[in-house]
């Protein structure tokens, strides 16, 4: 019997006793229909959910949020911050007995910055030494900065310096691919059918508009901690379906319900609400290369006639925390620069007026959003700000992924958006940065703050490089490119039998520390 034959034949049989030990499906209502589930191909949060419980990268994330080894067994990093050496688990196996080594993440690496993958979170993985001109097409995938020294030893090598590797290999961006799978069956590697994945679960089926099952990977390295052993992702884009299929007991966990039932469930249901701030900053970007928009008056205008505090007090009213800047107020060790203005002397009405607007003259714009009735509330009342102040506002809605394909393609004039994920103020500044690439929607391009920037980027201290940080920032929110707005309160439910959802704010639960009461 050959050695894959072998791995095979326990799969099966362990399979046969994880199924034995428990046929519970844990059902789990997500914020979105995932658009893709090849982790390099990801942008949105709904797909992260998913990706999360499929893969595993060199790191991986604890149930609390905090980072843990994952195929990386151990690493270091040279004096200077540019190589990082990774010593990873010599019994990795992908889901269908394949030993996983250093070579799958060298060829997942660079498929991942080749232009032909249009990754459109690329740019994440640009501290890696030639990425930005390997995504360009300006040198092939070779030339990454990634090496494999053997089988499992894996060597990056940075451009610059960037203390926050390790939570960035968190992302999908940068797990490992089949090697063996993709060569053979290119990008249909994604289908059920053909699925081969390396963490706690597999992909079973997806049943567009209606579920992702997902079950137990019995070559999981800790396969034998995992207690739940089959788990539904359901698309529940509308808070209140949300709460209404958990209260008809289909859903186990919940990500959001509406807000207005905050204080109720506070009561009601105290021991199943775990609401939290979400490492995040919900902003209004503005198309600057569009008139008027080009002009940093009508920004700063249309800026300080929000009442940020009214929307998250008494529009929402669930913790929301009011920002105003791009690197949320809650993450750890970094001092936010907020911009101080004298309103007074520059009101929204005297600055339109000196940009040429008047009653007989209305600035007149059209402002998107995602669909969703709380955000409806939201932007009706932004509208209503700007209307005080003599602006007319044409609202437009439309589903997430139609959203956001018309920021990355700059159908807008000013539009919703979000980030999420990391603690770290780089992860939310790098937005503005003309270098960034489809994430900077507004195609925002200043001298001065990519100057700043990249000074902080070139910096090896972590200390150094988050002061260099805040001074790029306050450059930045001077010439008004983004309105930041608030953080987000994830509101989740989970049901008192489900055990080890633990509350984060990266808002991201691994299954796999999951069981049942």
């Amino acid at each position: 019997m050959s050695q894959i034959q072998h791995y095979l034949k326990l799969a099966l049989l362990l399979g046969a006793l994880f199924c034995n030990a428990s046929e519970r499906v844990l059902h789990i209502g997500n914020t979105a229909e995932p658009g893709t589930l090849d982790p390099h191909r990801y942008f949105s949060n709904a797909e992260e959910h998913i990706l999360k419980d499929l893969f595993m990268g060199l790191t991986t994330m604890g149930a609390s949020g905090e980072i843990l080894p994952g195929v990386a067994e151990a690493w270091s990093v040279s004096d200077t911050g540019l190589k990082w050496t990774f010593q990873l688990d010599s019994e990795a196996r992908w889901s269908d007995g394949h030993p996983l080594t250093a070579h799958d993440f060298v060829f997942g690496l660079r498929r991942q910055q080749s232009p032909a993958t249009a990754s459109p979170l690329a740019h994440f993985l640009y501290c890696l030494k030639n990425a930005k001109a390997v995504n360009s097409g300006s040198l092939p995938p070779e030339r990454l900065g990634v090496s494999a020294v053997d089988a499992h030893t894996l060597e990056l090598t940075l451009t610059q310096p960037f203390p926050f590797l390790l939570e960035r290999l968190l992302y999908p961006i940068a797990y490992p691919i089949p090697k063996h799978v993709l060569e053979n069956l290119g990008d249909s590697w994604v289908k059920a059918e053909n699925w081969v994945s390396n963490g706690a679960y597999v992909l079973n089926r997806w049943n567009s508009q209606e579920y992702v099952e997902l079950s137990k990977n019995p070559f999981f390295k800790d396969a034998a901690a995992v207690a739940v052993s089959q788990v539904r992702y359901y698309p529940l884009t509308e808070p209140a379906t949300a709460y209404n299929r958990y209260l008809a007991g289909d859903m186990d966990i919940i990500h959001g319900y509406p807000h207005n039932l905050v204080k109720k469930l506070a009561t009601e249901r105290a021991q199943e609400v775990r609401n939290v701030p979400l490492q995040s900053i919900m902003y209004l970007v503005f198309n600057v290369q569009q008139a008027p928009f080009d002009d940093v008056r009508v920004r700063e205008a249309l800026s300080h006639a929000i009442d940020k505090e009214r929307i998250t007090q008494y529009l929402l009213g669930a913790g929301e925390i009011p920002s105003h800047t791009m690197a949320p107020p809650i993450v750890e060790g970094f001092a936010t620069q907020h911009v101080s203005v004298d309103t007074t002397a520059n009101s929204p009405e005297t600055l339109l007026a000196e940009a040429g607007y008047n009653t007989e003259n209305p600035l007149e714009l059209t402002l998107r959003y995602i669909s969703g009735e709380e955000n409806k509330r939201v932007y009706v009342a932004i509208a209503s700000m700007w209307e005080q102040v003599g602006v007319r506002t044409t609202l437009h809605h439309s589903n997430l992924a139609t959203h956001f394909s018309d920021l990355q393609n700059g159908n807008f004039e000013v539009a919703q958006a979000g980030w999420f994920g990391e603690n770290n103020p780089e992860h939310y500044i790098e937005l503005l940065w003309s270098e960034i690439g489809p994430a900077n929607y507004g195609n925002y391009a200043s001298s001065r703050f990519d100057a700043a920037f990249e000074d902080a980027r070139a910096t090896p201290d972590r200390d150094q490089r988050l002061r260099l940080l805040a001074r790029a920032e306050q450059i930045a929110l001077s010439e008004y490119p983004v309105i930041p707005l608030y953080v987000t309160m994830t509101l989740n439910l989970v049901k008192p039998h489900v055990k080890g959802w633990q509350a984060n704010g990266r808002n991201l639960h691994p299954v796999r520390f999951m069981s049942w009461q």
